[in-house]
Parts: C-alpha cells; sequence; structure tokens
C-alpha cells in the first residue's frame, strides 16, 4: 500500500469506528453510541454480527503491520466486547459504554504515530485526536 492509500484505509476505519461506537449523541448529555450496541439488540444473530463487523474492523487495522501486543489487545477488547454483549439487553448496555471499536482505532492510531510519524503527520485528524465519552 502507498501511503495516499494507508491514509484512505486510516480514514476508512476511523470512520466505520465512529459508526460502530459512536454515530448517535443522546441531547443534552455527552454520551455517544453507535450501531454496534443497536445492532446487538436483535435477538439470536445482533451479536454475531455486530461481532463480525468488529472483527473486520481489526482486519483492516492489521494491515498496518501491527506488533503482536497490540494485535492482542485488539482482540482482547473484541472478546470482552462479544463476551458480554451474548448477555440480553446487558450486554448491549455494555457494548454502549465500552466501546471496543473506538479503543482498537486509538491503539492503531498510536501505533501509527509511532511506528509512521510521516504518515500520522499527513493525516489531520490524527493531529487532533479527539476525544470519546466512554
Amino acid at each position: 500500500m502507498n501511503q495516499v492509500q494507508r491514509i484512505a484505509e486510516l480514514n476508512r476505519i476511523r470512520k466505520f469506528s465512529r459508526w460502530l461506537d459512536s454515530a448517535f449523541k443522546i441531547p443534552g448529555t455527552n454520551f455517544r453510541f453507535g450501531w454496534d450496541p443497536i445492532i446487538g439488540l436483535v435477538p439470536g444473530a445482533g451479536d454475531l454480527v455486530s461481532t463480525a463487523l468488529s472483527a473486520y474492523m481489526i482486519y483492516l487495522a492489521a494491515r498496518f503491520r501491527l506488533p503482536p501486543k497490540i494485535f492482542l489487545k485488539m482482540l482482547i477488547n473484541l472478546g470482552i466486547e462479544a463476551t458480554v454483549g451474548t448477555i440480553p439487553l446487558i450486554g448491549d448496555i455494555f457494548d454502549a459504554f465500552f466501546k471496543a471499536n473506538i479503543r482498537n482505532f486509538e491503539l492503531l492510531e498510536k501505533h501509527i504515530q509511532s511506528a509512521e510519524p510521516e504518515l500520522s503527520q499527513s493525516v489531520p485528524f490524527m493531529a487532533k485526536t479527539e476525544t470519546f465519552v466512554r
């Protein structure tokens, strides 16, 4: 992947993580949630679909040659969310607060900032990391 493709891929992963974990804001609060807990409300297949979407995001992130330690942290975040997410209703509330996809994007972002500083300087959003309310 050349630098332009890498930047495009980073932006795609960022948008995907926000879509899953912080697409909506509850008016009058700073609390945000995304499609992940909403999809999880669908009986049976909802948790499987949301886990598959999160796993796909990790797959995209892995293309940035992540060190095994960071990759493992991402898998642990996904595992926690997938495991607790199987508990009806409580798991969906947990998903809304835990935000594994945003956590995983932040891990990727920190890795890129240290491993590829020239790439992180080329990506405008990386200079001003948004703080997500958890």
